[in-house]
């Protein structure tokens, strides 16, 4: 039997359903009268999401920033979410209440309503959860223009080194560690961000799959050349990275489980953004350009190096 990565699993199932014309957005979107009605559905299943020392309660919490960072970037407002839960039986009924928990204060933090859902028994837990929203229009993966600047919420590299903390073992500060961490235990998510400055953004997209799945996605679909000029990070990642004889830029561009927007702006609408983002004391990384041509590169002493598409990927062999 052939094996199918993600991608070539999610075009299977395309074609049998006739999807054939599917463009990729971080959200689905369908039209009932003048509005649309925005869903997102994911997926945090125990093997593959729930790394060493996370409690359930940060899991649950979890499970619903995935879909509401989704949100953030297309610029809509969650209203109603449905939570499918999968429970093994060692799960004690402590352990059942720090979910309930992780999902109100989640449910709180992005004042949505979550109305109910399903229960089932398995070997692993599983939590399947869908967000609902209504808008009249999303922020698109496409839209970027060239001469148009690229700017990122929040810095990138965290997550990989604290799951590399986490799952090898990597030694660090204390002080690192804790931050490295909780980016993965207890992310942000840049709902307001996103909602205050939607209209400023010629194209958007969530950043959990990594910044170059992100970056060469955006580009892709808007047929422009990105070129990354500063890699949005600080100065401890790499001084963590050096340490531990890791690649900060591999950390940065290809980790994945950042919850941060990557969009595109036109210059002019910069001065509103920074303003925006500093009241709020949101750290705002302008990290390139756009420009006519294909492709995502990163710029450096004047010489071009692409920035292949290495983010994660389910299902890859």
């Amino acid at each position: 039997m052939s094996k199918l990565n993600e991608k070539k699993i999610i075009e299977l199932f395309q074609s049998r359903l006739g999807n054939t014309n599917f463009v990729p957005e971080d959200v689905e979107s369908f039209k009932i009268g003048k509005k649309h009605l925005i869903v997102k559905v994911d997926t945090f299943v125990e093997s593959t999401d729930l790394p060493p020392d996370m409690e359930l309660i940060d899991a649950a919490r979890k499970s619903i920033v995935s879909c509401v960072s989704d949100f953030a970037a297309k610029g809509v407002s969650p209203i109603f979410g449905i939570i499918s839960l999968t429970i093994p039986k060692k799960l004690s009924k402590s352990n059942i209440e720090s979910l309930a928990k992780g999902f109100q204060r989640a449910a709180r933090e992005f004042e949505l309503k979550i109305l109910g859902g399903d229960t089932n028994e398995g070997k692993e837990l599983v939590i399947n959860f869908s967000l609902f929203g209504i808008s009249e229009k999303i922020v698109n993966r496409k839209g970027a223009k060239a001469n148009h600047v690229i700017i990122t919420s929040g810095p990138f590299g965290y997550s990989a080194a604290g799951l590399s903390i986490l799952l090898k073992n990597k030694k660090s500060s204390r002080k690192f560690g804790t931050k490295a961490k909780n980016a993965v235990f207890k992310p942000n998510c840049r709902l307001m961000f996103g909602l205050k400055n939607k209209n400023y953004f010629s194209s958007s997209m969530d950043s959990s799959d990594g910044l170059s799945t992100t970056l060469n996605e955006m580009s892709n679909q808007s047929k422009k050349k990105f070129v990354i000029t500063k890699m949005p990070s600080e100065n401890d990642v790499f001084d963590f990275a050096s340490s531990s004889r890791l690649n900060a830029n591999d950390l940065i561009l290809n980790g994945g489980e950042e919850y941060e927007i990557v969009a595109t702006v036109n210059a002019s609408n910069l001065p509103k953004i920074k303003k925006y983002a500093k009241k709020y004391r949101i750290k705002l990384y302008e990290i390139g350009y756009v420009t006519k041509g294909n492709g995502v590169f990163y710029k450096k002493d004047g010489k071009l190096v692409r920035i292949k598409d290495k983010g994660w990927q389910h299902l890859q062999h």
